[in-house]
C-alpha cells in the first residue's frame, strides 16, 4: 500500500494496565494483564498518547486527511506513514429520530441515532478491525483470530482479506446463517462450537502456541477485544463531537456485552477534551439483555461474578458477565445501565424502522428499548441530548424479525382487493 503524507503518531508505543496504572510493552499488549484484580481475572492494556507530539494545533485532522478512520491516524495506535488497511469506514451519519424520541417521552430534536450499519461489512466493528488489522500488519503477523457470533468475526474477516492475511474465525453452532455466510465470504477459515466456551480454549491455544493475533477476547471471565482496535471506537466520538457542530452530546447508549466500544468512545471523548475541543465527556449508559452491568453499578464491580442468563434475540451481546473496562467506563462517566427483554426489544425495531426508517439489529436497538426505563429512572433527561449507538443492519438477522411479521398476503389485481387485504 502507498504510504500517506499524515501527521506524526500521537502514540506513545506502550500500553497501560487500567486497574494497576503499570506501563505494558507493545510486545505483550495481547496478553492478559491487571493482575492486581486477582488470579484468573483478565483485563487488557490501554495504549498510551503524547496528545502535543502529534502537532495536532488542537484541531483533529482534517476531512480527506487518510482513507476511512485512519483521517484520525496520528490519534491511532498505528503508523499513520502505513500500510493503512482500509474499505472506507467511519463517516457514518449521525440521524436525527423526532418521532422515535416523542415516542420515548424525550423531546423533539433530543435523540439521534449513529447509524454504523452505513460501514462496508454493515456493522461498527470495521472500525476496530480496520486498526487492529492495520496492527497486525504494521507488526509483520499473517493470522488474525476471532471468537465471534457474528459481526466482529465478518469485520475482521473483511479487513484480512483487504490486507491479504489469514483470518480464523471461532464461532457458534446456534448463529444465524446469514452471520457465518458473511465470515465465509470474506475467506475467513470458520469452524463452529455447540458450547461457546470451548472458542475461546482454541484461540488461546492458536495465540499462545502459532502466534495468531487476536482481534476479540479470548479469556473467561471476558475483558475486552483487541487492544489496539479497541481504539478504533475513539472516531465514534470524534466525528459525533463534529456532527454535533463541535459539541458533546449529554449521554450516549450503547449496546454493550464486554464493553469495547464505550471503552473506545470515553477514551476518544478525553482526547477531545485534552486538546481543548469539549469540555467534558458525555455520561456512558449500557444496554444490555441481563444486566451484569447494571449489577456492577449497584455493587461494585466483583470479578467473574455472574447474572441469570438465557437465549436472547440480541445474542451478540448477551453476557452474563459484566467487564472492568466497561464498568470503568460507565462509572467514570457518572453513566447508568438498564435492561431491555425480548419483547421490548422488537417492538423497539419495528417502531424504530416503520417510523424513521432505521432497521437495526436486535443486538443494535436494544438501546431505544432501553430509553423508556432510563427517563423513568431520570437516568436520561427529557430535554438532554442523547446519541443511540447503532452498532448493525437488521440485515443481518432478517430472521428474528420476520418471525414476528404477517404473512405478505397474495392478492387479485384490483384495489378492492388491495383495501380487503391492507384494512
Amino acid at each position: 500500500m502507498t504510504a500517506l503524507p499524515l501527521t506524526t503518531s500521537a502514540y506513545a508505543g506502550v500500553l497501560r494496565d487500567g486497574v494497576t496504572g503499570v506501563e505494558v510493552a507493545e510486545a505483550d499488549a495481547y496478553l492478559p494483564s491487571a493482575p492486581a484484580l486477582g488470579a484468573g481475572v483478565h483485563a487488557y492494556a490501554s495504549p498510551v498518547y503524547d496528545l502535543a507530539a502529534a502537532g495536532l494545533d488542537g484541531a483533529l485532522p482534517a476531512p480527506g486527511s487518510g482513507p476511512g478512520v485512519f483521517r484520525f491516524a496520528p490519534l491511532l495506535p498505528v503508523d499513520p506513514a502505513g500500510p493503512l488497511v482500509s474499505l472506507g469506514e467511519g463517516g457514518t451519519p449521525l440521524v436525527p429520530v423526532p418521532r422515535a424520541a416523542e415516542a420515548a417521552g424525550l423531546a423533539e430534536g433530543a435523540l439521534l441515532v449513529k447509524d454504523e450499519s452505513r460501514n462496508p461489512a454493515w456493522s461498527y466493528k470495521d472500525r476496530l478491525a480496520a486498526v487492529a488489522v492495520t496492527k497486525a500488519v504494521q507488526q509483520g503477523h499473517d493470522t488474525v483470530v476471532d471468537a465471534s457470533t457474528g459481526n466482529h468475526g465478518a469485520a475482521t474477516a473483511a479487513y484480512a482479506a483487504r490486507a491479504g492475511l489469514r483470518c480464523v474465525v471461532l464461532t457458534v453452532a446456534s448463529v444465524p446463517e446469514t452471520m457465518k455466510t458473511l465470515m465465509q465470504s470474506y475467506g475467513a477459515d470458520v469452524v463452529a462450537f455447540d458450547d461457546p466456551r470451548d472458542r475461546w480454549v482454541v484461540m488461546r491455544a492458536g495465540v499462545e502456541q502459532r502466534g495468531w493475533v487476536p482481534v476479540s477476547g479470548y479469556l473467561s471471565p471476558p475483558s475486552g477485544s483487541n487492544p489496539f482496535g479497541v481504539g478504533g471506537y475513539k472516531t465514534i466520538a470524534y466525528e459525533v463531537w463534529e456532527q454535533l457542530g463541535g459539541r458533546v452530546p449529554d449521554a450516549v447508549v450503547a449496546p454493550v456485552a464486554y464493553g469495547d466500544g464505550i471503552a473506545g468512545m470515553v477514551r476518544g471523548f478525553r482526547d477531545l477534551v485534552a486538546l481543548g475541543l469539549a469540555d467534558r465527556v458525555p455520561r456512558m449508559v449500557a444496554a444490555e439483555p441481563f444486566g451484569p452491568h447494571e449489577a456492577a453499578l449497584r455493587d461494585g464491580f466483583v470479578p467473574g461474578a455472574a447474572v441469570p442468563a438465557g437465549p436472547t434475540v440480541a445474542f451478540s451481546i448477551g453476557s452474563s458477565m459484566a467487564t472492568w473496562q466497561a464498568w470503568d467506563a460507565l462509572r467514570s462517566t457518572a453513566g447508568a445501565a438498564a435492561p431491555a427483554d425480548d419483547e421490548a426489544v422488537m417492538r423497539a425495531q419495528a417502531t424504530l424502522a416503520a417510523t424513521e426508517g432505521l432497521y437495526l439489529e436486535a443486538s443494535s436497538v436494544i438501546t431505544y428499548a432501553v430509553l423508556p426505563t432510563l427517563v423513568a429512572r431520570g437516568a436520561v433527561r427529557a430535554d438532554e441530548t442523547v446519541v443511540l449507538l447503532g452498532t448493525s443492519t437488521g440485515l443481518k438477522d432478517v430472521g428474528a424479525t420476520a418471525a414476528r411479521l404477517a404473512p405478505v398476503p397474495v392478492i387479485a389485481p384490483t384495489l378492492a382487493a388491495f383495501d380487503a387485504a391492507t384494512a
